[in-house]
């Protein structure tokens, strides 16, 4: 039944760096609020202005355009996955459920998608937080860690401290994190993942994230070289401080399949 509601739709676009959602032409007006987004109410016999129904999508287009997806993976669903490429459904179906589990507003266990590169790690992501903001109106930000690192340092170039870049990042309800110890692995960049890992754990945010390197403990091993045959771990990458504290906030699921780009 509509209950006097007009149906509405969005559609998806590139504006530039981000992924853009804008509502589709010729979604017609509200028949209850006439298209003006409020409308007289009764609550307990008071009567009083109140927020549409009808602007559930066009807030729920807001949140996503706040969420600062890359225009590349801005049409990135669970429905466009292909989940035909040999291995690729258990890591699916782990960014799936986790989804369909996600309670708003309530503390959630994050969950980081590790494997090879072009596995679909950064596509589920996309569209993790593409159900979680029109399905749950919730707020989620998108931030590729060495992209994160670049505005740190243009912020200091203008003379802006640190906390300008990362407060909005601490505090958004769902954070994801692209490319998780990704970069040159200074003891700066250190530094910035744990002080933004270390705010989400005491705030108890969620994290979700991916990652090329398989979850474990430091090892010593260097980038590039093997320690008697040990990778590289997360722990070497981002320190086994920020990684323990991972350990107690997410789960970790292995993407597999081969690498789509080269199918």
């Amino acid at each position: 039944m509509n209950n006097g509601e007009s149906p509405a739709s969005y559609l998806v676009s590139s504006q530039g760096q981000y992924a853009q959602a804008a509502l589709a032409s010729g979604t017609a007006a509200c028949t209850l609020c006439g298209g003006r987004g409020e409308r007289l109410v009764d609550l307990g016999g008071v009567p009083c202005m109140a927020r549409c129904r009808c602007q559930k999508v066009p807030d729920r287009i807001a949140l996503f355009n706040k969420a600062k997806i890359p225009a590349r993976h801005g049409k990135a669903s669970f429905e466009s996955f292909d989940k035909d490429l040999p291995d690729a459904m258990p890591g699916f179906l782990a960014a799936y459920r986790w989804v369909k589990a996600f309670q708003p507003g309530q503390p959630n266990r994050g969950l980081v998608l590790h494997g090879a590169v072009g596995r679909g790690k950064t596509h589920l992501l996309a569209a993790m937080l593409r159900e979680l903001v029109f399905q749950h109106g919730v707020q989620v930000r998108f931030v590729e860690f060495t992209h994160l690192l670049a505005a740190l340092k243009q912020g200091f170039e203008h003379g802006q401290g640190q906390g300008s870049t990362l407060d909005p990042l601490a505090d958004v309800e769902v954070l994801a994190i692209d490319e998780l110890g990704k970069g040159r692995n200074t003891e700066w960049e250190l530094a910035v993942v744990d002080e933004l890992i270390s705010r989400r754990y005491n705030g108890m945010k969620t994290v979700v994230a991916t990652t090329n390197y398989a979850p474990g403990v430091e090892t010593g091993a260097q980038a590039n070289l093997s320690l008697e045959g040990v990778q590289q771990s997360l722990g070497d990458r981002v320190g086994d401080r920020t990684f323990s504290r991972l350990m107690e906030m997410v789960d970790f699921q292995w993407v597999q399949g081969e690498d789509f780009r080269g199918s």
